[in-house]
C-alpha cells in the first residue's frame, strides 16, 4: 500500500510544481507588464555591444537566468550596471530578448530567428526559469515554420554563419543543412531513389549532353553561403541521393559570385589583398574538389575559366592538374578562346601559357590511347571515339599554333613540341599547319637554316591544297628543299589526274588528296585545258628554280676554286671534278626533261668544254 501511495503522490507533486511554475510565470508577466505600463523609473543599466539599456531588474531576473546569476552573485546588494559583452547578435538580439521579458509583442522571422535562438541560449532563457520561455518559443518557430521551407532554411543557415560557434552548439547549423538537403532532393528532378542507380559513365554523359542545364530557383540562394557551409550542404545532398552531375549549375553560380573581381583575362597579375587572395584560393580549390566526375557535366568554357583562376591564384598543383585532365576529356568541344590562357608572369616568357595547353593535349592523347576517353560499358565493350572528334581537336590545335606563332618569345623547341602532338590522322590537309609555320617563320626571321628546316619538316607537302601549293611555291621564307618538294608533289598529282592513273594501289595520302580536291572533276575534257595551263606554269617555275640552283652552285664552286698564274681557273686538286650529289640534284635529275639543255650536275655543255670529262661519270640528258 505504501508503494502505491508513493506512486500516486509522485505525479501529483509534478503536476503541482508545473502548476506553480505556470502561476508564477503568469504573475511575473503581469508584474512586468504593469511595470512597463506605469513607467516606473529603471533600476539597472545593461550595457551590450556599446549600447546601454535602462531596464528593471524584476522582468529580467524573472526570465533570464544569466542576469539572475549576475545579480545573486554580486557583492553589491544594489547592482545598477550589468555588462554583457558577448551576446550573440549584439544589441539587436538583446533588445528583442528584453522585449520578450517585458511581454512586448514583436515579430519573429527567418531573418532574426537564428540570433534570437542563440541569444536565448546565451542568456539562459530556458524553461527552468519560466514556462514558455524564449528558448522554447524559438525552437517551436524553427520546427514549425523556418525549417519547413527551403528558402527559410537557407536564410536561417546564412545568418547562423555569424553566430558560430554557439550556432553549432545548439545544432542550428546541422539542422538547417539537413533540412536543405531533404527539401532540395524532394523538389529536384535529379534525385535518385536509391544508391543502386549508378549507371555507366557513357550513359550519364549522353544524358547530360542531350539535356539542357536546369538551374533550380534555390541554387542562387545557396550562393550566399560561406564556402565551408556550402560544401557541407552539397555533401549532405549527395548523401541523400542527389545526382552529382546535376550540381554543375549550382557550382557555376557559386563560382561566378565568389570569384568575381579577378582579372584573369589579361597578361600579368594585379595585386590584391593577401587575405582576399587566400579566401578566393580556398574557394576555388573547394569548388574543384566538388566538380562532378561525369563527362559533359561542366562546359569546357567554365573549366577554362577555373583553370585561368587557378593559375592566377597559384593554387595547388593537384588542383591545376585536375582541371587540365577535365579539359582534356572534353577537348573536342573546346574553342580557340578556351585554350588562349594568358601567362601570368613578368619574366618575359611567352604571351600565352603554352606548357599548360601542351599538358592538356598530352592528356587527351593518353585518354585516346588507353580508351578512358569514352569509358567502357558494363560488358567491357570499348566505345570507339568518333573520327570527327579527333579532326576537331586537330583543327583546334592548328588554329592555336597559328595564334601563338606570332609570339617572338616562343622558342623553336616549344613550337615543334606542340606541333608534333597533333595526330596525323586528324589532319586531312596540311593547310592549317602550313599557315602556322608560315606565321612562325615570318615572326622569327633570325632563326638558323637548320631550325627552319626542322620547322618545315612538321608538315606533309603531299597534303597541301592547290592554293597552299601555289603560295608555298612563291614563299621566300621556306627552305629551297621544301619548295622543291611542294612543286614535285603538285606536278605528280597533276600528272596523275591528266593520265588517269589514279588507282587503288596508289599511295593513300596521294589518293585521299586527289579525291579531296578533284571530287568535282566529272567532265575530264573540260578540265584538261586548265590542267595543262597549270602544268605549263609549274614547268616554268621549275625551270626558274633550277636556274637559281645552278647560280648558287656556280658561285660556291668559284669561291672554292684556286686561280692559276695565267689567269685560268683551275680546280683545287689534280683530280677531275666529280658531280655533286645532293637532294637538290636528285630532284633535278628526275625533272630534267623540263630543260633538256642543262646537265644533271647543273652545267651546260658549252661551258664545260674546257674541263676534263671522265668517261665513267658521263650522263646524257633525260628526255
Amino acid at each position: 500500500m505504501v508503494d502505491l501511495d508513493q506512486e500516486e503522490t509522485a505525479p501529483s507533486s509534478l503536476n503541482m510544481s508545473s502548476k506553480k511554475k505556470e502561476l508564477l510565470s503568469t504573475a511575473m508577466k503581469r508584474t512586468s507588464e504593469w511595470i512597463f505600463s506605469q513607467e516606473i523609473p529603471s533600476d539597472v543599466t545593461v550595457q551590450v555591444g556599446g549600447a546601454s539599456f535602462s531596464l528593471h531588474k524584476f522582468p529580467l531576473v524573472s526570465k533570464c537566468g544569466f542576469i539572475r546569476k549576475v545579480v545573486s552573485e554580486s557583492n553589491d546588494a544594489d547592482v545598477s550596471v550589468i555588462e554583457i559583452p558577448d551576446v550573440p547578435g549584439g544589441a539587436d538580439s538583446f533588445e528583442l530578448a528584453a522585449k520578450f521579458c517585458y511581454g512586448i509583442n514583436f515579430e519573429i522571422s527567418t531573418e532574426n530567428i537564428a540570433m534570437l535562438r542563440c541569444a536565448a541560449e546565451y542568456l539562459e532563457m530556458t524553461e527552468d526559469y519560466a514556462v514558455g520561455n524564449l528558448v522554447g518559443r524559438t525552437e517551436a518557430y524553427l520546427n514549425e515554420v523556418a525549417l519547413k521551407s527551403l528558402a527559410g532554411a537557407v536564410s536561417v543557415l546564412h545568418t547562423s554563419e555569424n553566430l558560430l560557434p554557439l550556432a553549432e552548439k545548439v545544432k542550428l547549423v546541422s539542422r538547417c543543412i539537413d533540412a536543405i538537403a531533404y527539401l532540395a532532393c524532394k523538389e529536384s528532378q535529379f534525385c535518385m531513389s536509391g544508391r543502386s542507380e549508378s549507371g555507366n559513365e557513357s550513359a550519364i554523359s549522353s544524358t547530360i549532353s542531350n539535356s539542357k542545364p536546369i538551374v533550380d530557383w534555390w541554387a542562387e540562394d545557396l550562393a550566399v553561403l560561406r564556402i565551408d557551409i556550402f560544401q557541407r550542404v552539397l555533401v549532405a545532398m549527395i548523401a541523400r541521393g542527389f545526382k552529382q552531375y546535376a550540381l554543375g549549375p549550382v557550382l557555376m553560380l557559386y563560382a561566378q559570385k565568389a570569384l568575381r573581381g579577378l582579372e584573369i583575362f589579361g597578361k600579368g597579375r594585379k595585386k590584391i589583398e593577401p587575405r582576399q587572395e587566400h579566401e578566393k584560393r580556398v574557394v576555388l580549390e573547394t569548388i574543384v574538389s566538388l566538380l562532378p566526375r561525369e563527362k559533359n557535366a561542366m562546359s569546357v568554357s567554365f573549366l577554362s575559366v577555373l583553370l585561368r583562376a587557378a593559375i592566377y591564384l597559384e593554387t595547388t598543383v593537384a588542383c591545376r592538374l585536375d582541371l587540365e585532365k577535365r579539359m582534356a576529356l572534353q577537348l573536342g568541344q573546346a574553342v580557340l578562346d578556351d585554350l588562349l590562357i594568358p601567362s601570368y608572369s613578368f619574366t618575359g616568357d611567352t604571351l600565352f601559357d603554352v606548357d599548360t595547353v601542351q599538358r592538356i593535349m598530352m592528356n587527351y592523347l593518353e585518354y585516346e590511347t588507353e580508351g578512358t576517353h569514352f569509358g567502357y560499358k558494363e560488358e567491357d565493350e570499348y566505345i570507339s571515339p568518333p573520327p570527327s572528334d579527333m579532326e576537331r581537336v586537330g583543327k583546334l590545335m592548328e588554329s592555336y599554333l597559328a595564334e601563338i606563332a606570332s609570339d617572338r618569345n616562343l622558342s623553336v623547341s616549344k613550337f615543334i613540341g606542340l606541333a608534333e602532338l597533333i595526330p596525323e590522322q586528324s589532319r586531312v590537309t596540311e593547310d592549317g599547319m602550313y599557315r602556322a609555320i608560315d606565321i612562325y617563320l615570318k615572326a622569327h626571321p633570325t632563326i638558323s637554316d637548320l631550325e627552319r628546316k626542322k620547322v618545315c619538316s612538321l608538315m606533309d607537302c603531299q597534303k597541301l591544297s592547290r592554293e597552299a601549293c601555289a603560295h608555298a611555291a612563291q614563299n621566300d621564307r621556306l627552305p629551297v628543299q621544301t619548295v622543291v618538294q611542294v612543286l614535285y608533289y603538285e606536278q605528280q598529282r597533276l600528272r596523275d589526274v591528266m593520265n588517269g592513273s589514279i588507282s587503288s594501289g596508289d599511295s593513300p595520302a596521294i589518293s585521299s588528296r586527289v579525291n579531296l580536291y578533284t571530287a568535282d572533276i566529272h567532265p575530264v575534257s573540260d578540265e584538261l585545258s586548265s590542267l595543262k595551263r597549270e602544268n605549263e606554269d609549274l614547268k616554268l617555275e621549275l625551270v626558274k628554280m633550277k636556274m637559281r640552283l645552278k647560280e648558287i652552285e656556280k658561285s660556291s664552286s668559284v669561291k672554292s676554286a684556286v686561280s692559276s698564274p695565267m689567269g685560268i681557273i683551275l680546280p683545287s686538286s689534280d683530280k677531275p671534278p666529280l658531280p655533286r650529289k645532293s637532294f637538290m640534284n636528285s630532284v633535278s635529275k628526275k625533272l630534267g626533261r623540263l630543260y633538256p639543255f642543262v646537265r644533271s650536275d647543273g652545267v651546260s655543255p658549252s661551258s664545260a668544254k674546257g674541263r676534263t670529262r671522265p668517261s665513267k661519270d658521263r650522263r646524257h640528258s633525260i628526255s
